[in-house]
């Protein structure tokens, strides 16, 4: 299995798929009629809960193994800059003695190196896709532009774990889908802003020189089980540095903007769906506790992507909107310098009320300033 990038996907994905289509399940008939019901009465009732328009332009269903299928573009944009990362700064690490004594040995490396990071991420896909309810659910946008879709096998088992109707869990993940879709699809900054952290984790990825320099005197190229005990010995093992450190803080903060905002706007559509307190608090407590997100990066090189202050973020854009109006908590996402702070989840009310001019916020509907440029007020 030849690869020409940091991670072998092809192998990645048939270990993903295997991994997936052992508990998968056929679409049933007319359930594509009732996914695209369901964001359509998703998006009426949005409509009363926040200014960005509709995102949603068209609509699928997938099986977990077309999940795995259909994101796999955005996975590749997430992990190769990770997986390139670890790689070179493998080869800068060796001594330059040993480079010369390793000669062929640092291509096989290389090689073996895509295939591990190709397992891995095989590995990740195929558990997430049995737990994944939408193209959105982990706060990103994994599938196409504007395609809401829901994973409807495992939307009715997590009905079934809750005891809820059917139609009631698909509308709230509906909602949910939809929110997320308006938010990026009316954003455009926004999610070049969220894999921009992944990159800035990546750009600081260091490995321990003197593990790789150990491992490497271990190493028979004629025996494969020396060098398979030398990959599962740790010497790849990337080392957080401040910049990484720095890099995670700004993503988790993004993810719980983005998290935060999508739970206050379905919280306000879904206030005549019986069951959406209960919904709510199940989302609140997968997303928060860490779950197929942080799970899937902790399995790669130590990147999470979990929502670690989803609530202060929640209680925050909840403020905002009680102090300034629903327009005005929308128009903060017009450029990023206007997103709360790190500091500003700790004190959601001092920022609700730090500017309740109106004036001073962009208007919604207004183009985004492009990066770089001073933000109006």
């Amino acid at each position: 299995m030849a690869s020409s990038g940091p991670v072998n996907w092809e192998l990645a994905r048939q270990i993903a798929i295997a991994a997936a289509a052992a508990g998968d399940a056929a679409v049933r008939p007319g359930e594509l009629d009732r996914v695209r019901a369901a964001l359509r009465l998703a998006d009426v009732w949005l409509d009363a809960a926040t200014s960005l328009p509709a995102g949603v332009t068209g609509v699928e269903t997938w099986t977990r193994v077309q999940w795995i299928e259909r994101t796999q573009p955005t996975w590749t944009t997430l992990c190769d800059p990770v997986a390139a990362q670890v790689t070179a700064a493998m080869g800068s690490a060796l001594p330059e003695e040993v480079r010369a004594q390793a000669g062929p040995l640092v291509g096989v490396l290389g090689s073996v190196g895509g295939l591990m990071f190709g397992a891995q991420v095989g590995q990740a896909l195929g558990a997430l896709a049995g737990e994944v309810l939408s193209s959105t659910d982990i706060g990103l946008p994994l599938g196409p532009s504007g395609l809401g879709a829901l994973v409807v096998g495992n939307v009715a088992a997590l009905g079934d774990g809750l005891e809820l109707e059917p139609d009631e869990v698909r509308l709230y993940v509906a909602l949910r889908e939809a929110a997320h879709h308006r938010l990026y699809t009316h954003v455009p900054w926004l999610r070049a802003h969220v894999l921009g952290a992944v990159e800035a984790y990546a750009r600081g990825i260091t490995v321990d020189a003197d593990a790789i320099s150990r491992a490497m005197t271990e190493i028979d190229p004629a025996d494969p089980e020396s060098l398979q005990a030398a990959l599962s010995g740790g010497m790849f093992d990337p080392q957080r540095t401040p910049d990484q450190q720095v890099a995670l803080e700004r993503l988790e903060t993004a993810l719980a903007l983005v998290e935060g905002w999508v739970a206050d706007v379905v919280d306000a559509a879904a206030v005549n769906l019986p069951s959406s307190a209960s919904l709510a608090e199940s989302m609140r407590r997968r997303r928060g506790s860490g779950g197929p997100a942080e799970q899937t990066f902790a399995t790669l090189v130590g990147l999470e992507l979990r929502p670690r202050r989803l609530r202060e973020a929640a209680t925050l854009w909840a403020a905002v909107r009680e102090t300034r109006g629903t327009d005005a908590r929308d128009a903060i996402w017009a450029h990023p310098d206007l997103l709360p702070s790190a500091a500003d989840l700790a004190d959601p009310a001092g920022f609700a009320a730090a500017d309740d001019d109106p004036l001073h916020v962009p208007d919604a509907g207004a183009d985004p300033v492009p990066p770089g440029e001073p933000a109006a007020g």
